[in-house]
């Protein structure tokens, strides 16, 4: 896309008497996050707008946690480029940040005569999007998955898919965007947006801010940012809500890899995958609605998807269920991303990332961030790896050594999921704390084990009394 760098001044030219940033970025998901890392370590002065309380209160909280290798995405597309990009990013940074990954693999299982009939097309397609995957068949997958249904007929194997900590990624890049000199205000919804000689004035409910350059990455809230700032947004938001069964420990061993369905083309369906954290995944499913706020589990329809996962996992069938949660997607009518550059206006658009925004964010900040900068007036290159500041990231996956195994431990205060009492202080002080009950569980999983906050709530009223008083309010309301 051209950019046009002297459409913008610079920031002497924009003196409003406030601070004034070269970029705001509206929306703290996992997107809106990456994108500051990359703006923050080139040297741009950065600020991220969130309306919630907190980072990853939208779209990006609640998703299937894969580290995707965009093997079945369209050739050609956006998409593909960005989670190529991402996930190669992640895979070359996240030692640095203590972050884990957890080598899988992906098995596309097929159910019916049909579906294996098209298993080899899938691994084609994978190979012309330069994706490893192979066809094995039913007696190798039976060896690879021995707990499968014997209805499982054959599968494509693609050994690169791998899963991740969902959470604690964005979270480390929201931290290293402040190491390098990036800020984040939360609870400050956009109310307004005007730009004149060549400043953007953006106007929240924490009061105003001055920006050469807004990226719109508000995910759900994408289209309604376009509106404000006068301008025709090309794609409309339709929430497309998943919901997700969460099995408790015991069934974690049941697969070895992610287990996908044979994708239509509305959904890639519903999958069956471990987790980082030990628990064992089935879901989501796929359903428009116009609620952009609520997802709401329904039983019949988690009855309808248990029904599927014991059909393909007889197993899990008498397996204690953790938890449920539903999440929406930011869908739009487009198949590909939304990304649009409009340099003469100071303006970039990320939209309709839906579910493959974990695997895609870094990608995507990387180039919004060498976008950005042509439009700002002067092309920045990203620092070498060692150039930069590292965040170290608690460590609240079983894939990598926990606090509470450690000698010098403190207290634990969640005996579900082990978490101590000092990853909690540690949650609530530093870089980006914890500003939502949601956002402490996130970075600490307390209260998200099998008891669901029933024997540390004690612990909680003790440690953090002013997050149980927000969500007690937002509750109310």
């Amino acid at each position: 896309m051209p950019s046009q760098a002297a459409s913008v001044p610079p920031a002497a030219h924009a003196n409003t008497g406030k601070t004034a940033y070269d970029v705001a970025i509206v929306g703290a998901g996992v997107v809106g996050c990456a994108i500051a890392r990359s703006f923050a370590i080139r040297g741009w002065k950065a600020i991220v707008l969130e309306k919630g309380g907190d980072i990853l209160e939208g779209a990006s909280k609640g998703n299937s946690a894969l580290l995707h290798t965009g093997f079945d995405e369209p050739a050609g597309s956006a998409e593909l480029k960005l989670i190529k990009a991402g996930c190669a990013t992640y895979r070359r940074i996240h030692w640095r940040m203590n972050l884990p990954l957890v080598e899988t693999a992906a098995l596309v299982v097929a159910w019916d005569e049909e579906q294996l009939a098209r298993l080899d097309g899938i691994a084609a397609h994978a190979d012309a999007n330069g994706v490893a995957a192979s066809v094995v068949g039913q007696a190798a997958l039976r060896r690879r998955e021995p707990f499968l249904s014997l209805k499982a007929l054959g599968a494509v194997d693609v050994p690169e898919e791998a899963i991740i900590d969902p959470w604690s990624a964005p979270l480390g890049y929201i931290r290293q965007a402040m190491m390098h000199g990036a800020e984040l205000l939360t609870g400050a919804q956009v109310t307004g947006l005007s730009r004149k000689q060549g400043v953007w004035r953006v106007e929240t409910a924490r009061g105003e801010v001055a920006a050469r350059l807004v990226v719109n990455a508000a995910g759900l809230f994408g289209d309604y940012i376009e509106l404000l700032a006068g301008r025709l947004p090309g794609f409309t938001i339709k929430p497309r809500k998943g919901q997700f069964v969460v099995y408790d420990k015991p069934a974690h061993d049941l697969v070895n890899a992610i287990i996908l369905r044979v994708p239509t083309e509305r959904t890639k369906g519903v999958l069956l995958t471990r987790t980082v954290f030990g628990n064992l995944l089935l879901g989501p499913t796929a359903e428009d609605q116009d609620d952009r706020i609520h997802a709401a589990c329904e039983e019949a329809v988690l009855r309808r998807i248990i029904a599927e996962g014991e059909a393909m996992l007889p197993d899990l069938a008498g397996q204690t269920i953790t938890a449920t949660f539903a999440a929406l997607r930011p869908a739009t009518e487009h198949r590909d991303y939304v990304l649009k550059v409009d340099a003469e206006n100071g303006w970039i658009t990320v939209g309709g990332i839906r579910s493959t925004g974990l695997s895609a964010s870094l990608g995507i900040g990387e180039w919004v961030a060498g976008q950005g900068s042509d439009v700002l007036g002067e092309t920045r290159e990203a620092p070498s790896d060692d150039d930069l500041d590292w965040p170290k990231m608690p460590a609240i996956s079983e894939a990598l050594p926990r606090p509470y195994r450690q000698p010098d431990r403190s207290p634990i205060v969640c005996h579900c999921e082990w978490v101590t009492e000092r990853e909690v202080e540690a949650a609530l002080a530093g870089l980006a704390p914890a500003g939502t009950l949601g956002g402490l569980k996130r970075r600490t999983r307390i209260a998200m084990g099998r008891c669901q906050g029933f024997g540390c709530s004690g612990a909680l009223a003790r440690l953090a009394p002013h997050l149980l008083d927000t969500a007690a309010a937002d509750v109310a309301a």
